[in-house]
């Protein structure tokens, strides 16, 4: 058995939904990180560009791999983690990672408006009650934002933060604006695209058929490994 049920029970971040939903527990749950393997070694990759939260499961195809090699002989790279300088970014719940399922995140094709609100509902120092509080940036998720997408004024902020220098409000406000910032080239760039429906669907033809090249060979491989590629041949003589 190349992955067995006990490995995929052991993962963290499926006890963690078991916890948070403990009545809808599926195959889909508890076999997510074998997909995601699948998705990797398919293709072969070797590094591959996630969060700190999905490092569990490449521990996992890893492990996957390894048994697979071992039994069957080399045909898969073991992949590794390509992580950035911010391999974790909150949402604005300041608790669970940004994602549109946990709805605390700030979509890319937001306008400075909707960055604007959005940022305005987020949590930010639980120590700070008033105006006139010495701030705590340490403890801020707003801080840990502006880390991200100000840091050529993180130091200033964070000095204007301590001494009450700049509100909760002021420091939101510069936060969306610099979002805002971030972000605009990318809003320009999907606008573009989505007035081109046509030239999309090629692009993603065209890379769906190149994958599918790699992947019918790489799915040869690992037939002829197991021995696969034999039985078939066999029964077609039989026949």
């Amino acid at each position: 058995m190349v992955t067995p049920l006990s490995w995929l029970l052991r993962v963290p971040t499926f006890k963690e939904k078991v916890k948070a939903q403990p009545h809808n527990v599926n195959y889909g749950l508890v076999g997510y990180p074998v997909l995601m393997t699948a998705d990797i070694v398919l293709y072969k990759g070797e590094i591959v560009p996630v969060g700190e939260d999905q490092l569990p499961h490449l521990e996992l195809a890893r492990e996957i791999v390894r048994r697979f090699n071992s039994i069957y002989g080399f045909v898969f790279p073991e992949p590794q983690a390509k992580l950035t300088s911010f391999p974790l970014i909150l949402g604005l719940d300041g608790i669970q990672k940004m994602s549109k399922s946990y709805n605390n995140y700030i979509e890319i094709a937001a306008s400075p408006q909707e960055i604007l609100e959005r940022v305005m509902t987020a949590f930010t120092d639980p120590a700070r009650r008033y105006r006139s509080d010495s701030g705590h940036p340490d403890i801020c998720n707003i801080f840990c934002l502006h880390k991200f997408f100000t840091p050529a004024r993180v130091d200033e902020i964070a000095s204007e933060c301590r001494c009450a220098g700049i509100g909760c409000v002021e420091c939101k406000k510069m936060l969306a604006e610099s979002i805002s910032s971030t972000l605009e080239p990318f809003r320009e760039k999907r606008a573009i695209l989505a007035s081109k429906p046509s030239y999309v669907a090629e692009v993603l033809a065209d890379g769906a058929n190149r994958a599918e090249a790699i992947a019918k060979e790489t799915i040869r491989e690992v037939k002829e490994k197991m021995k696969l590629l034999q039985r078939v041949q066999l029964e077609h003589i039989r026949d």
